[in-house]
């Protein structure tokens, strides 16, 4: 079997696995083992809980059967570096601006990537499709978000919606970690090789940091996204360079300390990935505008 040079010194990978594994060296710290990531089935919550998401609807929850195979465990952990990505390489014209004025930051685009994505529909006769038929196509978007400069958290945190929660630096929009059966999507939804898929109306989205949107250095991870009330998401590593963990986050995956925020250093909450379950928001610390995109995705999981 190859040996990928750069990725883990003691982790070795199949040829099927080997596509999906080249994507993400710019991405994976070395103390992390991909191969054994906690899964993070049955880790909802009716409310704020670290660790867990808070979903505003469950009803559908567990009224089909998730995505699957090999690389999900019996010893509750997934293989991540095993799992299967979706063929191809294409390439789109990514439109996202940011701007802020009186006390405002405005973020218009069209939800496609600045980095390649796999084809989709996924192709009938690929290793992906015989675990995933996903027919849905990749669209633009109209979004338009219009968030406080400088959020405040709200008196009471709240939940997640079932589809988007804000949106990264790459162009596309970040969902929440829950596919449409409630279960953790990253390590049972078939996505391409830069973590994103479409759903039904052609919204392109990531249901955590994707590896194709550098979170490099060794200090405190850069800003790589927004969530949906405004407040910051940051990369997985913390204050020193810490790879962060859910015992190092408050129950909606952030906390606060100084940090860099429009060119200046404040001290204020902020978001952030990380490689443990929920990946990124457990709940909205402020205040969320809710229906971010003017056409398409209006919330649905996927």
């Amino acid at each position: 079997m190859p040996k990928y040079a750069g990725f883990f010194a003691n982790t070795f990978i199949t040829a099927s696995a080997l596509v999906s594994c080249m994507c993400l060296a710019h991405g994976v710290a070395k103390d992390v083992d991909l191969t054994r990531l906690p899964l993070g089935d049955g880790r909802i919550s009716d409310h704020p809980l670290q660790g867990s998401i808070w979903p505003c609807q469950t009803a559908a929850f567990g009224s089909r059967r998730s995505h699957g195979g090999e690389w999900i465990k019996a010893d509750g952990t997934f293989d991540f570096s095993n799992k299967p990505v979706t063929e191809g390489e294409i390439y789109w014209p990514s439109k996202i601006d940011i701007h802020l004025a009186d006390g405002r930051r405005r973020v218009t685009g069209n939800d496609l990537p600045k980095h390649a994505t796999g084809t989709f529909p996924i192709t009938p006769g690929s290793v992906a499709y015989r675990y995933d038929t996903n027919p849905n196509s990749i669209s633009a978007q109209e979004v338009l978000m219009d968030l406080p400069a400088n959020p405040a958290a709200a008196s009471q945190s709240s939940c997640l919606p079932g589809g988007a929660i804000g949106m990264l630096l790459s162009g596309s929009l970040l969902f929440n970690a829950l596919d449409a059966n409630g279960e953790d999507a990253v390590a049972h939804e078939i996505q391409d090789s830069c973590q994103g898929h479409p759903q039904r109306s052609g919204a392109y989205h990531y249901h955590s940091l994707t590896t194709c949107q550098t979170d490099e250095g060794s200090g405190h991870s850069l800003l790589i996204g927004y969530a949906f009330d405004g407040f910051g998401i940051f990369g997985r590593r913390g204050e020193n360079g810490k790879l962060l963990s859910n015992a190092d986050l408050d129950e909606c995956h952030g906390h606060t300390h100084v940090i860099s925020w429009d060119g200046k250093m404040v001290s204020m909450y902020h978001y952030h990935a990380t490689w443990e379950y929920p990946y990124t928001l457990g709940c909205f610390k402020g205040s969320p505008q809710r229906l971010p995109l003017q056409q398409g995705n209006r919330g649905r999981p996927g």
